[in-house]
């Protein structure tokens, strides 16, 4: 093979080399800019994107979150570790703060939803607030009086208000549901267990 044969293919393969080097860093400068604009957009952990999450969804992740702290804080308790404690018990509060306001805006732009009734409930009751989050049970339970949940926790609250005549009435509600909520709210009424919540 000449040498000019040879320079000829030389040329051709450096040239394709180039070629393709230029096409795999267009490649690559696409993925770089697609993933820091993914993540620039709030991407989630789980897949999902925070501004596509209701406040709902968002109030739902805080009470979730709050319980957790809640359960450690008992657990700090339990081995005498009392300033640990108060730091759970105090970010739980903030969460269920949060998370009310949340679900009152849920439920603003999605009126009469039991579900957030229940929460804003709950959330009211965590916060010490027992007549707000009454109004907020008994509201949800107009609109859906087979509500398993809403009917434990009210339960619950007329045990926290010294009211067991109308937590025994919330017991018989849930009596033929055949559900959890039944059997936690008769073990708190019994005495055999005390409220996590």
């Amino acid at each position: 093979m000449s040498l000019y044969k040879k320079g000829s293919c030389l040329k051709i393969i450096s040239s394709y080399i180039a070629e393709m080097f230029k096409i795999l860093n267009a490649i690559l400068i696409f993925f770089m800019l697609s993933t820091n604009a993914y993540s620039a957009a709030g991407a989630q952990p789980d897949g999902g994107n925070e501004g596509n999450v209701s406040k709902y969804e968002k109030g739902h992740k805080l009470v979730l979150s709050a319980k957790y702290l809640e359960k450690k804080a008992d657990k700090f308790l339990k081995k005498g570790n009392t300033k640990k404690a108060e730091k759970n018990l105090a970010k739980a509060k903030s969460k269920y703060e949060k998370a009310f306001k949340l679900f009152l805006q849920s439920n603003k732009e999605k009126p009469n939803n039991p579900d957030t009734l229940n929460y804003l409930g709950f959330s009211s009751r965590k916060l010490g607030n027992y007549v707000e989050a009454e109004k907020y049970y008994l509201s949800g339970l107009s609109l859906k009086p087979n509500h398993n949940r809403i009917n434990q926790y009210l339960g619950e609250l007329y045990l926290n208000t010294n009211r067991k005549d109308k937590a025994i009435g919330q017991l018989e509600i849930l009596k033929s549901c055949n559900c959890k909520e039944y059997d936690q709210l008769s073990n708190l009424i019994e005495g055999k267990t005390v409220s996590k919540y």
